[in-house]
Order: structure tokens, then sequence, then C-alpha cells
């Protein structure tokens, strides 16, 4: 039935049509394409036009149904997207047989879903950058919320070596074998609970993440904030793990932010600058430790050099010590913790943790995986696409869905 629908309209378009490149198609005939569709093979018979000076040909038709140049229909490719997205490409295409009775192979369903999201990420870092230029002005968030909270880090993803030639890595052999990935989580505040911590509204969270350099990642971010209401909130506000890439980004990005320096990644370079002084504190460690907390929660970074300064180092020690410490120092602004808790904000940077752990980890970092960049990317768009539950983006197909009446 569904064959017989799409070939009423046999595709003719006169005796001859545009080719796309300036030139005109002729009308060569009538020519059959099998197409895979949700409800299983579809055979159309269409019309056929070639274009001698191009030497190539075209069927009005398959642009139409949006299967030029492809062998799936816009609903199954947003189908089998979505199922490599959330596990590997041969159980993606086990799920797609189980549940919906459709057979692709592992590799039509590999590259369904890397050219799908190719296309999305390509769409969405254009629109960004037409938004960050203020070119294309999204409207607000009605109501708007009163607190916008961006957290960024960043993740290694592991890659084939062509991808990491010539790049230094962590490992014994100075060699890398991950790519970075940056990532974005935006979410708003509005309430406390009844003891006074900040609540994150209920499926406020979006997701943004690349591995495009920062000067790239930065006009995402921008653009993400713009569109979830940066430019209308009471309260903007920046978390991260005290990376200098990431204030660096959020200084020239959002330069009226709150920025906060993520409290668990404080409290563990605290107990990394207590090991460095073990040796001369003794008994006293967990002691010494405890105050340097207290100071740390109320932003006293003033008292935990003086403490630090106390013991003379020399050597390594001093050097681990003043390197401690110079992440305390860089900071102290972003660590006012007691005057941000007054504030009803958040310190920590859980979600973008989470995320990294959650989107990306659990699909692209399972073992044995090697991936290259432009595949990767394409998973992690995808992810992150129904991570912020925008899903509807991708599946929404211009072609597979009838206008409103």
């Amino acid at each position: 039935m569904l064959g017989e629908a799409l070939s009423a309209d046999p595709g003719y378009r006169g005796p001859r049509v545009p080719c796309g490149r300036g030139h005109q198609a002729v009308l060569a005939g009538y020519r059959e394409k099998v197409i895979d569709t949700v409800l299983g093979p579809v055979t159309l018979r269409r019309a056929w036009y070639h274009c001698a000076r191009c030497g190539h040909g075209l069927a009005p038709r398959d642009a139409e149904l949006g299967i030029a140049g492809a062998s799936m229909s816009p609903g199954l490719r947003a189908m089998s997207e979505r199922a490599a997205a959330a596990v590997p490409f041969a159980p993606a295409a086990g799920l797609l047989e189980d549940l919906a009775g459709i057979s692709l192979t592992v590799k039509r369903v590999e590259r369904a879903a890397e050219a799908g999201g190719a296309a999305l990420a390509a769409a969405s870092r254009s629109r960004a950058g037409l938004i960050a230029r203020r070119k294309l002005v999204p409207l607000p968030p009605s109501p708007p919320p009163d607190k916008l909270y961006a957290v960024i880090d960043g993740t290694g993803v592991p890659v084939t070596s062509k991808e990491t030639a010539g790049r230094d890595g962590k490992g014994e052999d100075g060699r890398a074998r991950t790519r970075e990935v940056k990532m974005a989580v935006f979410f708003t505040q509005d309430e406390l609970d009844d003891e006074g911590y900040p609540i994150r509204d209920r499926a406020s969270s979006s997701y943004i993440a690349t591995f495009e350099p920062a000067a790239a990642f930065r006009r995402l971010v921008k653009a993400e904030g713009i569109r979830r209401g940066a430019d209308h909130v009471r309260q903007l506000t920046v978390i991260g793990d005290g990376a200098a890439w990431i204030w660096n980004l959020a200084a020239a990005t959002f330069p009226e932010a709150t920025h906060i320096v993520d409290l668990y990644h404080a409290r563990e370079h605290l107990h990394s600058l207590t090991r460095s002084l073990e040796f001369m504190l003794g008994d006293r460690k967990d002691e010494w430790l405890a105050a340097r907390l207290e100071d740390l929660d109320y932003g006293d970074i003033d008292g935990i050099e003086a403490a630090v300064r106390k013991y003379p180092l020399e050597g390594v020690k001093k050097d681990e010590a003043n390197r401690e410490l110079g992440y305390f120092l860089n900071n102290a602004p972003r660590m006012r913790y007691h005057w941000f808790r007054s504030r009803g904000l958040f310190t920590g940077s859980g979600v973008v943790e989470a995320g990294c752990k959650s989107v990306i980890g659990q699909r692209l970092k399972q073992s044995g995986m090697h991936w290259t960049v432009a595949g990767a990317d394409s998973i992690i768009t995808l992810r992150c696409a129904e991570a912020s539950e925008q899903w509807e983006t991708v599946c929404r197909y211009r072609h597979n869905q009838t206008g409103a009446a």
C-alpha cells in the first residue's frame, strides 16, 4: 500500500528540469528504486532525467521524498540513528530487527547514524554561529527562569592511532590515545529545598559537546546560553573544575556571570596539599585538614595560604605545595562558597561530570572501542540531542512530516 501511494506520483516534472548546476536535464525515461522504510522495502518507479553537460542524472521525486542519494526513508534513518546512539552498531541492528522486523546490515546502521549525526552537527553549528553573531535571535524562554547555569568540563574519547599522530599523551610512552571532547550542560533553577539547597529544574538540562578547539566551542556555548535565556535571567552562573581554558572561555563569553570552581575539585586539591605537608604535620594531619576544609567552605584562601607558609619547605615538596597553593590563589574569587550558598547557588559540577559518563562514556568508551573523530562526533551529537530531549529536531525531517492544515 505504501509503495502504491508513493508511486501514485511518478515524478514527471516536464520534459526538462534544472540539473542543479546551471544546466537543463532531459527526461530519459522511468527507473525503479528500492528503498527501505519503517514498513519494509518499497519499490518506486519514478521519472529519471539526464544532463548531457554534467554527465549525471537525477530524479526530482527522490529529492521530494528525502531519499536522493539514499536507500533509507527519513523515518527509518531516524529509527536507525536513535538505536545506534543508544548502543553499539551491531546490537543496534539487532534491535531494529527484533523490535521492528527490519533487517539492516551493521555497516548500514553505522553509516546512517554517522551521516545523520554529521548533518545534525553541521546544522546546529551553523545555527549557533548565527545566534552568536546576533544574526538570528531566538525567542527568550517564557517565563524566564530565575537562575541559569553553564557547567563545563572535558573528557577523553579513545580514538584510532591515526587521529592521535603527533599528539602528546599522559601514558608512559608519551603517546596520546584519546582526543578531548569539551562538554557544557545548561540548566535552570528556581527553587530551594527545605534545607536551603538549590534544586535543579526538572527536564531543564541541555547538552552540547564537540572535539573542536576552545574558540569553536566558545561559539557553541555562547549560542546555547543566548538560546536558553542568558540575556534575560536574573542570575547567570558558570561552574568548572578550575582548568584555565574554562575560565578563559567563561570570561570571554559570559563576563557578567558568577564564576564558581567546583567545590569537590577544590577539596581534592586541598587533600593533595595536605599530602605534601603530612611529613611535617605528623599526627596533626587530620586536624590541620579539617581546619583548612573549614577555611575553604568560607572562601578563606588567605587563611589556607598562611597555614601553608608556616612550614619551611624545600625541593620537591616545596614545588608540590606551591603548585597546589597556586590553584587556590588563582581561583580565589571563584571560591567564595559561603557567599554562594547564601545566595542559593549550586557550587558543584556534578551534572557535567555525570554527562561525561552517561552521554559520552557509556556509548563511546566501552572496552576495545577506537573511534575516528568524525564518527565519534556524530554519535556524540545524536546523544546530546537525546539527552537534551531535543530528539524531535533529529527525527522531524522536512520530508517525512505533512504540513499543518
